[in-house]
């Protein structure tokens, strides 16, 4: 997914190089052994792209970083180009939006996504109202419905209050989504991946490249 939406959200302004993040559980679910797994296989996948001139890294996935701060600080230590993560991207995204409540929708597992919440809450940025598939796997799948519904599970009030929808998760197809969902209600709407590529985008050299 990630591939999929990134050139699409930043068009040519940003050019792309993927490496596989592997956990060494080589398991898929969302739980600690793959996030943090995730986080430790940073070093060997900026070896795969080490003979490139990158400007930028960024760690495609939102939970991962916040979830285990200490194991996110060490690979950024070790890195030899600025990590950032998808979540620094959606906060930076948001602030420079001046959107500081937010509804929050996810993919992810309770736990996360209540971890995720609170740390929107601890970056200064209100959770309004907050809905969740409750699923630790397979979010290339899900589809494009069932996103749409996680928007009726929050109440009136909350998406009165929201001054943004934020879709957390990298790995769930929603960009085809957001021209509509921002139409329909009215507010703007940032996916991990749309987020990504417009901090990519925001920190293009001078000369545009």
């Amino acid at each position: 997914v990630v591939e999929a939406e990134l050139h699409r959200a930043a068009g040519h302004s940003v050019i792309w190089h993927y490496a596989r993040l592997v956990p060494a559980s080589r398991t898929t679910g969302l739980d600690a052994r793959f996030l943090e797994g995730l986080l430790e296989a940073v070093p060997a996948a900026l070896d795969q792209l080490a003979s490139l001139r990158l400007e930028y890294v960024y760690l495609a996935c939102t939970s991962a970083a916040f979830m285990y701060p200490e194991t996110m600080g060490q690979a950024r230590r070790d890195a030899s180009v600025t990590l950032v993560s998808a979540f620094d991207a959606i906060t930076t995204v948001l602030l420079e939006r001046a959107a500081s409540r937010i509804i929050l929708l996810t993919p992810y597992p309770s736990g996360i996504a209540d971890a995720v919440a609170q740390m929107f809450q601890r970056s200064g940025v209100a959770v309004t109202g907050c809905a969740s598939l409750g699923i630790d796997d397979g979010y290339d799948t899900i589809a494009e419905d069932q996103v749409m519904e996680l928007i009726q599970k929050v109440s009136r009030a909350a998406m009165d209050e929201a001054e943004a929808i934020v879709l957390s998760c990298t790995g769930w197809p929603t960009f085809a989504l957001i021209p509509g969902m921002r139409q329909s209600l009215g507010k703007p709407v940032i996916s991990s991946n749309l987020a990504i590529a417009l901090d990519a985008q925001r920190r293009r050299r001078p000369d545009g490249t």
